[in-house]
């Protein structure tokens, strides 16, 4: 009996990863453009980490987090986002040391344990960015716009910026407390959820998908209505140096993030193309996760976008592999070891150059080079390789000279390489 894959946890095949390849050198790109230098962390870390900074009552750490106990006792998860992974890299080698501010991303699988659906897998796999040392609202701006001119070189219809604000330790308990107020009188009217945590995470409730609770809190109080002077004029200023920067957004007040880190700006790009699961992409600033963590007390602001949703939304685009800049067809047994050494020259050269192994037919291997959409076919028989000449066929103009054996590698690598 074949031993299949894990239900949620999907192959990226040859066809598909093109798309993704795509969306990560675009990434690393742009990211580098402005500044941002890439970090990799360990995909399992201590679960303590996790529970600290999403916050225990969380649907991530109630239902969907796999935990597990190593042989030493510990307890491990692997992780549900890549925030806090970053954070604790960042404070574990004091990276505030080297300098005042930090940028960094990140690009690598996640794993939640999820009913899966299109879009929404057990492991998924996210881009993320990261500033941290800067609470000024134009860093908030430079994301942002960051953010939209990646989606911008994607070429992707259908994106729009939304934004809010969730106050700060100042301003929030004080929503908290009229929300909560509000629900009460409202509970039998919401699912069971949102009934058992109307009281530790009643912002939850706003972003339930469940109609008896959009119906229950279709006129629930915002919270920018509660904002302190100081969230109030950060978020002003936010949206002043996006209008300056000229990028389009909407503010959505009953916007709400499910990790209970957020504070200040939150953020998410949206679409109308993948049915309810509409964010690509979202964050926020997370100005106390650092120092709740046991590191210095700064500030930060970061986003993660979904690599699985991205790519959905790429399907409309020919993002094909790329095609051979040659491959080598040989004619007789004493051709294949000729062959065979211009190929490995051509590939150390950094020519992607491809041939036939089994000894085929012209025919058969004119064909494959053909399936392959070989740029150029290099034939070689025994009197080329008598005469230390090959047949070079150009297969978009259906043209073929003669150029010599010796010394092609270098002339051909040479004429077909970037600089």
């Amino acid at each position: 009996m074949s031993i299949s894959g894990i239900k949620g946890m999907n192959d990226i095949l040859p066809g598909a990863v093109e798309a993704w390849q795509h969306l990560e050198h675009e990434a690393r790109r742009i990211f580098g453009h402005f500044g941002y230098r890439e970090i990799r962390v360990p995909v399992a870390e201590k679960t303590e980490l996790f529970c600290r900074s999403i916050g225990e009552t969380t649907d991530i750490v109630e239902k969907e987090m796999y935990t597990f106990s190593d042989k030493g006792g510990t307890s491990m998860t692997l992780r549900p986002e890549g925030t806090a992974p970053v954070m604790r890299a960042f404070i574990q080698h004091k990276l505030y040391a080297q300098d005042t501010v930090n940028k960094l991303f990140y690009i690598g699988p996640m794993f939640r344990h999820e009913r899966p659906q299109k879009g929404r897998y057990r492991q998924f796999h996210q881009i993320g960015a990261e500033v941290i040392g800067v609470d000024d609202p134009k860093i908030d701006a430079q994301l942002l716009a960051m953010l939209s001119h990646y989606f911008e070189s994607l070429q992707v219809p259908d994106v729009a910026l939304q934004i809010n604000s969730l106050g700060c330790a100042e301003c929030r308990p004080v929503y908290r407390q009229v929300l909560t107020d509000y629900l009460e009188q409202r509970l039998d009217q919401m699912c069971s959820d949102c009934q058992r945590r109307y009281t530790t995470n009643p912002l939850r409730a706003l972003d339930c998908k469940v109609p008896g609770c959009q119906e229950a809190t279709s006129a629930a109080p915002a919270m920018l209505d509660s904002l302190c002077t100081s969230c109030d004029e950060h978020f002003g200023q936010l949206r002043d140096y996006l209008d300056l920067l000229a990028v389009d957004f909407t503010v959505n007040p009953r916007m709400v993030r499910g990790l209970d880190y957020y504070t200040k700006t939150t953020f998410e790009m949206v679409t109308g193309s993948l049915g309810s699961q509409n964010a690509v992409a979202a964050g926020g600033r997370y100005d106390r996760l650092i120092s709740d963590l046991g590191g210095p007390d700064l500030p930060g602001i970061g986003f993660a976008m979904g690599l699985e949703r991205l790519a959905l939304l790429l399907e409309g685009q020919d993002i094909a592999a790329p095609r051979p800049d040659l491959f080598i067809a040989t004619l007789g047994k004493d051709t294949e070891s000729a062959g065979f050494k211009l190929l490995t020259d051509l590939q150390r050269r950094g020519i992607q150059a491809e041939m036939e192994y089994s000894g085929k037919s012209l025919k058969a291997q004119l064909r494959r080079a053909d399936k392959l959409q070989a740029r150029y076919v290099v034939i070689l028989g025994e009197d080329e390789l008598q005469k230390d000449m090959v047949q070079l066929r150009d297969m978009d103009q259906s043209s073929q000279t003669e150029v010599p054996l010796s010394g092609f590698a270098e002339n051909f690598s040479m004429s077909h390489t970037e600089g």
